[in-house]
């Protein structure tokens, strides 16, 4: 038995009860089909809310687009009813193949977001024959039913961190479950005050259970974690690449002071374009190229670049102890070979890990680093740069939880 065009287009729209497809329209010069859709005959008029029958107030038209169909726009329409209910007042009905607050379908929607994981907002309008303020609503309407959705948790390990949100140092603060390896929230700056209301007045994570919170060692973010938490004091761990990087920017600064002092005397510098050689770390697998070889030879010559590089390498082998007592003997040795140096950028930087250095042991005790954080960042960056920049927060944090906030985004829920 031959299938209806009514009913070819209610399976290919996905269209349910109480809803059937009953006109077709078909407009050649405009390439647009609009698939007229009502409620069954006899089908009950219900409250939304209570499920309670309700009588009939009146009607109001509503259009959806649909993905295309035979090179065809594809167009959904439907008087939809709106009922009176005597507990909610009037109500409209609600539909089978759209969420609330939309006028696309479902399942357009799902294939527009599966496209922007990929691609810019830009593309996508392009593709989609969409403005960009459209889909700007479908990511922005993604996100933020995801975000409902999110059940709340427990995390037992979480990192903060700030990311450039725009030049000028503008930042945005990124604070990420690491149990999870899903960004939290994405907050408005990296202030104190920001952080702390956070703590205090978010309800989708309960920070009772925390374990460890990483971070670098930038004041207002130590702060904020003291006023909301007591133990503060065994929770903050410093991220490990944070501290070897002052470590790093240290020594560099020595090289570049010892290489202009070379050129000052009219002499040929040994230490000319050797600045990635003594920041690249040691242990990298391909340590054995002939550079790297001449380069460990430069290391062993009497300079001043020579020493900071043996401090810095030093410190980046301080971090996996199991033993606290061991690894506190080994930090103090190094920190007294650090004041006894002689060279002022890196004295600066032991002074500042003597500052901290009940945060440096905390990560050790804790195995702690800010390692998936620093990954994240990245990608951070990476959106950024696909997205040519933003011009405000919202829609940076809203892109940022899109791909990174591991939240259910399909217009009807997947789990």
């Amino acid at each position: 038995m031959s299938e209806s065009l009514e009913e070819f287009y209610t399976n290919l729209l996905a269209i349910t009860d109480p809803w059937e497809v009953t006109a077709i329209k078909r407009d050649s010069i405009s390439r647009e089909v609009v698939a007229k859709v009502a409620l069954k005959v006899d089908s009950p008029l219900l409250c939304p809310i209570c499920g309670v029958p309700a009588k009939l107030h009146d009607h109001r038209s509503r259009r959806w687009r649909h993905l295309d169909s035979c090179n065809h726009k594809t167009i959904v329409e439907a008087d939809i009813p709106r009922v009176e209910c005597a507990e909610h007042g009037v109500k409209q009905v609600v539909v089978t193949w759209a969420v609330k607050g939309s006028r696309f379908t479902a399942e357009f929607e799902s294939t527009v977001l599966l496209w922007l994981k990929g691609d810019s907002i830009s593309t996508v309008a392009e593709n989609f024959r969409l403005t960009w303020d459209e889909v700007d609503g479908i990511m922005s309407r993604a996100v933020e039913r995801g975000i409902d959705r999110r059940q709340k948790t427990t995390p037992k390990n979480i990192g903060i961190d700030e990311t450039s949100f725009q030049k000028h140092h503008e930042y945005v603060t990124v604070i990420l479950d690491k149990d999870t390896d899903s960004i939290i929230d994405i907050l408005d700056d990296r202030k104190a005050i920001t952080l702390k209301t956070w703590f205090e007045t978010q309800g989708k994570s309960d920070l009772s259970q925390l374990k460890s919170i990483t971070m670098d060692m930038w004041d207002p973010f130590i702060n904020a974690v003291k006023k909301n938490f007591k133990d503060a004091q065994k929770l903050i761990a410093f991220d490990r690449f944070h501290v070897s990087q002052h470590f790093g920017r240290a020594l560099d600064k020595v090289r570049s002071e010892e290489h202009r002092g070379f050129l000052t005397a009219n002499e040929q510098s040994p230490l000319t374009r050797s600045k990635y050689q003594w920041l690249t770390n040691s242990q990298r697998t391909d340590n054995r190229s002939t550079r790297r070889k001449e380069f460990l030879q430069l290391s062993r010559l009497n300079f001043k670049t020579s020493r900071a590089w043996q401090i810095k390498e030093a410190a980046s082998t301080l971090w996996n102890y199991s033993y606290m007592s061991v690894a506190e003997k080994n930090w103090q040795q190094l920190l007294g070979w650090i004041s006894r140096c002689r060279l002022k950028p890196v004295i600066a930087v032991g002074k500042m890990v003597r500052r901290y250095f009940w945060g440096i042991l905390n990560a050790i005790r804790l195995k702690a680093n800010n390692s998936m954080l620093e990954a994240k960042n990245s990608c951070i960056q990476r959106i950024k740069k696909i997205a040519c920049g933003f011009r405000n927060r919202k829609r940076f944090k809203n892109a940022i939880l899109f791909h990174l906030g591991g939240l259910d985004l399909q217009p009807f829920p997947t789990r």
